[in-house]
């Protein structure tokens, strides 16, 4: 339930009062300001409540960007505030220190300057176009009006439903009628969860056409494949057009598109097996680089948003660069996002085989990674960045360190052990080529793994046993995540043992999913999740030592399978567990992309 509170002097035959009720708002007349308070007073402390100049002129859809936006506890526009629960005591609070307000005065700006003076933070949407204004005057009201008259609210509405920055397929290809879908799916009242949902089910179904090894199964995999990335792009832009931003959408969107996109690497090795083409090696391949790719995004931007002195010259010519238009969409391009590597895959699929799809992907994603890896290594050597303690933690948490690494770091402590600052990075990338160089190299089952792991989680300890502050310490998450998903992998292929690979598939998921969430938790606000759970883990230094353990002690048996088997629904059930619980309760943040990710 909502409540507008519309005060000042209301103008005969304004629309504002029906347009507030279209939005879902219960509205009550308050004579001043002190009237303004007792309704205050009256309304549960549960309820939005939106205060409003009844001389407001605008387009519906700016007090619908001002009033109904869930993700803020208060946002304002010209003549118009709202405030969620958790900020209706400082509404409160403002509203008694206005109670001395002339007539003539527009109420809600005072309340929204006051809130912002208090320490509430307001939100003030851009409105671009769109109008939203309190007229002083006859005059003033006639040209408010016209120019509200002048602008179609609902072309702009339409437009805004797009992501600011997407991808060229998706830009293009996607967007232009998708934002329509998004449009029908608001007027039949259909939610994004549910759009997601279907984009989920949709490429599920594309996986087990993939799964059939025809080349019938193979078209409509590859068809159904764009149709639930055009959902996918839908959901969004249900939610921007509706502004239905929820705590389970955030969790939907954050994890269905791994999701998805994993299941049909798996369906596209399962058909390959049935035509006699063992190509699980190239899916969990396609699987670590993509993952990995995705940690040194994540741990870059978690180092730099908010780092002072962050300049570069490699920063200035990238955005030199960014303001040729050619360069924005090749630069685009290259990094082979979500819209371009889904259209690649459906396509490639549908007329060629798994093998040539994996090859093309791995190809595709290593290039982008490099190209990525490499211009974000040039930035933080060009630049004198100064990471915060709050960058230093979220690396830290992305880390993943299990109980062996904290107690190396906890001695390194002890004994004033640490490495020097500036060398974490390079700590951590020793442990892990010797790791992965052993899991390739010696012969399957040698204890050499075993002390090759050990080895690692010592080092892994003490790459974290000082603040990761250093200019390229975001660079230890993605070393630990190619080095656990590349040992991984390296066993089971060598392992020549029957199921170990798609067993491996499902470990390495696993995991992954515990890292993306952990990421959507450190991007919404409220940090890791539970050191309980991070244990009950093993950490990634202690999931890699319970793999080398398992190879040498199984050996090349169908035991070894059956372990990995176990292991991977083990962690799976620890993660989702928890990650459910945490993303359907309230306290989880809203967290929605507005950048296409890679």
């Amino acid at each position: 339930m909502s409540t507008a509170i519309l005060t000042g002097q209301p103008v005969p035959g304004s629309p504002l009062e029906g347009d507030l009720r279209s939005l879902g708002f219960d509205v009550r007349i308050a004579s001043g300001t002190q009237d303004a308070g007792s309704l205050l007073a009256a309304i549960p402390a549960d309820e939005r409540v939106a205060v409003v100049d009844a001389g407001f002129v605008g387009h519906v859809h700016a007090l619908r960007l001002a009033l109904t936006d869930p993700r803020f506890p208060a946002a304002a526009v010209r003549g118009a505030l709202t405030v969620q629960p958790e900020a209706r005591t400082g509404l409160s609070r403002a509203v008694a220190a206005n109670a001395a307000t002339q007539p003539g005065e527009c109420l809600p700006d005072r309340l929204a300057d006051a809130l912002e003076a208090d320490g509430t933070g307001v939100q003030r949407p851009e409105l671009g176009s769109l109008v939203a204004t309190v007229p002083a005057d006859p005059q003033s009201r006639h040209e408010a009006r016209a120019a509200v008259a002048a602008v179609d609210d609902e072309a702009v509405r339409l437009r805004t439903a797009v992501k600011s920055r997407d991808g060229f397929f998706t830009t293009f290809f996607v967007s232009p009628y998708s934002r329509h879908l998004a449009r029908w799916c608001a007027r039949r009242g259909y939610t994004p969860n549910q759009v997601t949902t279907a984009s989920l089910l949709t490429a599920l179904i594309a996986a087990g056409c993939a799964a059939t090894g025809t080349r019938g199964g193979y078209i409509a995999a590859g068809l159904l494949l764009l149709f639930s990335f055009v959902l996918d792009c839908t959901d969004g832009q249900l939610a921007r057009y509706s502004l239905q931003y929820s705590t389970m959408g955030a969790w939907l969107d954050a994890t269905f598109d791994r999701a998805k996109e994993y299941a049909f690497y798996a369906g596209l090795a399962i058909g390959a097996s049935a035509n006699g083409d063992d190509v699980w090696a190239l899916a969990l391949g396609a699987m670590v680089l993509q993952t990995s790719r995705h940690v040194v995004d994540f741990s870059f931007n978690e180092a730099n948003h908010d780092a002072t002195a962050n300049t570069s010259p490699t920063a200035a010519l990238s955005d030199k660069l960014d303001s040729v238009g050619w360069t924005v969409w090749l630069r685009r391009m290259i990094v082979l996002p979500i819209g371009e590597r889904w259209a690649m895959i459906a396509v490639l699929t549908a007329v060629t085989t798994p093998r040539i799809v994996f090859y093309a992907l791995l190809i595709g994603c290593a290039f982008a990674a490099c190209y990525t890896t490499a211009g974000r290594v040039l930035r933080s050597l060009t630049r004198k960045a100064q990471r915060t303690d709050r960058a230093a933690q979220a690396l830290a948490d992305l880390a993943d360190s299990g109980p062996v690494a904290e107690l190396v770091a906890g001695a390194l402590g002890r004994l004033k052990a640490f490495p020097p600052r500036g060398s974490l990075a390079a700590v951590a990338a020793g442990g892990a080529v010797v790791l992965v160089a052993t899991a390739w190299l010696v012969p399957f089952g040698s204890p050499w793994m075993i002390g090759a792991a050990l080895l690692y989680a010592v080092s892994s300890g003490a790459a974290v046993a000082l603040p990761l502050k250093g200019s390229l310490d975001w660079l230890v998450p993605p070393v630990f995540r190619a080095a656990e998903y590349g040992t991984v992998l390296l066993l089971a292929a060598r392992s020549e043992v029957n199921g170990a690979l798609p067993a491996a598939f499902g470990l390495v998921a696993s995991v992954a999913y515990h890292h993306y969430d952990t990421v959507y938790r450190i991007r919404g606000g409220t940090g890791a999740p539970p050191h309980w759970l991070v244990r009950s883990a093993g950490g990634h230094e202690g999931r890699v030592l319970a793999v080398a353990v398992l190879a040498a002690v199984l050996g090349r048996n169908t035991d070894f399978t059956v372990a990995l088997t176990i292991l991977a629904v083990a962690v799976a059930l620890v993660v989702l567990v928890e990650s459910i619980r945490f993303w359907v309760s309230s306290g989880a943040p809203a967290v929605h992309d507005e950048g296409e990710p890679a």
